[in-house]
């Protein structure tokens, strides 16, 4: 039996619905997993989305097809049957589940299955075979649960504001961001935002999400106005001459990597919290399991190393070549 999907140059294809699901070069038709940049490209044909992912890749993407689909929703192109699942790795984010002549694959996209409160959360979904990331496929990998996480921010803001230091946190400007504002204890004192990271506020808002108040730092904003404010700012930002108005402030990076000592120095950060909208290594493997699948292909990340612990686990697993991982700080 043919496989349901393929591996190609531009992307995962199908063949019995002539679709590719988040492919890199230009195709006819996109099926998207999530509106993160090395997933969602401009260039497409056609794009096919969730309802909740679709405000932000217009936003990104600007007049593009997007046509859009429930969760669960069941959706019949060409020979194969669609359907999009949560994959709980920023809001909008699906597993995309094919099935042709009763055989089902799953592209996971990127995923987490802690319930981080505001993306929908991960649900397994059975299948024969499941792509999967492997962006922190090592032992090592192992995320501080949200709660003492949220404490040590916390702690580390409130200690800056009482000596009137800004506290300037990094984190990506769709989904951590948003988990962040939403874990502070906001009574620490206000939120100052990055443009980027107000964009997607402003969108997710207009969608029903609730967040807590923000002030978006722009020329007419004097920030000295807002002495000890927790800042969030694009891993970009912190880096460049944005975050030099803020003067000798605090500065932390909310990232998956901050368990790697190593990383937090060569950036020249003063704290690293450990956080990630990617499964860590317990996630992975409960995730895999959950599917049922005896077939796992890995996409990004430690795949080589991933892959021999899935065949030392009974898998039949396999690496294969994406441009997927390049986008996020994860």
């Amino acid at each position: 039996m043919a496989d349901v999907l393929t591996f190609t140059p531009r992307g995962i294809y199908c063949p019995a619905g002539d679709f590719y699901i988040d492919p890199w070069e230009p195709v006819d038709r996109a099926l998207i997993t999530h509106g993160h940049a090395d997933h969602a490209r401009d260039g497409m044909g056609a794009y096919l989305a969730t309802t909740t992912a679709a405000p932000v890749m217009r936003h990104r993407l600007g007049d593009i097809r997007l046509n859009t689909i429930d969760y669960g929703e069941v959706r019949e192109i060409g020979d194969a049957s669609v359907s999009y699942h949560p994959a709980g790795h920023v809001p909008g984010s699906a597993q995309i589940r094919v099935e042709v002549d009763g055989q089902v694959w799953v592209a996971s996209g990127d995923y987490k299955t802690v319930d981080d409160g505001l993306s929908e959360p991960f649900e397994p979904v059975k299948c024969h075979a499941f792509i999967t990331e492997t962006t922190f496929g090592l032992p090592i990998f192992r995320w501080t649960p949200q709660d003492i996480l949220a404490d040590q921010i916390n702690t580390w803001w409130a200690a800056n504001a009482a000596n009137g230091r800004y506290s300037i946190l990094s984190a990506y400007a769709l989904g951590k961001a948003q988990r962040l504002m939403r874990a502070v204890n906001a009574d620490i004192g206000p939120i100052l935002t990055h443009g980027a990271i107000e964009n997607t506020n402003a969108i997710l808002r207009a969608q029903g999400f609730t967040l807590p108040d923000t002030i978006r730092v722009t020329g007419d904003v004097n920030v000295k106005d807002y002495p000890g404010a927790l800042v969030l700012a694009t891993p970009s930002a912190i880096a460049g001459t944005w975050a030099r108005q803020f003067g000798q402030a605090g500065t932390g990076f909310a990232s998956g990597w901050m368990t790697l000592r190593g990383v937090r120095r060569r950036r020249g950060l003063e704290r690293g919290f450990v956080m990630s909208d990617h499964a860590d290594w317990a996630g992975l493997n409960s995730a895999i399991a959950a599917t049922g699948a005896e077939k796992v292909f890995v996409t990004h990340g430690y795949t080589s190393q991933f892959q021999k612990w899935l065949i030392s686990q009974g898998y039949d697993a396999h690496v294969v070549s994406t441009e997927y991982g390049a986008e996020d700080d994860t």
